[in-house]
């Protein structure tokens, strides 16, 4: 999030950042892993396509949740983590997984989350 931003909520640029479809499921798998690469976030996350996997990616670059590094190999690897940003909000997604689980009704089904499985 740019320091431009003017927020009459906090709760706005929350939702602004992570109300996305993906958002929360990519912060998520990245700080499972630490570090990923496209191919394999691709894969954990079933149902993304590329396009809106790479749109995804992009939009929490630019707010300074994930890091890209590009490694000068051929064929190119390319891995994304965590900053400390995004490592901060993972830590939060982590009661929201648990809260979620445990509602009446539910019922999970297929899931990536590390903590599920423990």
């Amino acid at each position: 999030m740019s320091e431009e931003t003017a927020l009459f909520c906090p709760l706005q640029g929350v939702i602004d950042i992570i109300g996305k479809k993906w958002s929360l499921l990519v912060i998520n798998e990245i700080g499972n892993h630490k570090k990923i690469r496209f191919s394999e976030l691709r894969n954990e996350l079933r149902g993304v396509t590329a396009k809106s996997l790479t749109k995804t990616l992009i939009d929490l670059q630019n707010n300074g949740l994930i890091t890209r590094r590009t490694y000068n190999e051929i064929p190119p690897r390319v891995e994304y983590s965590l900053t400390e940003e995004g490592q901060s909000l993972h830590k939060i997604i982590v009661p929201l997984i648990l809260w979620a689980s445990s509602r009446k009704g539910a019922v999970v089904k297929e899931c990536s989350c590390k903590m599920l499985h423990q």
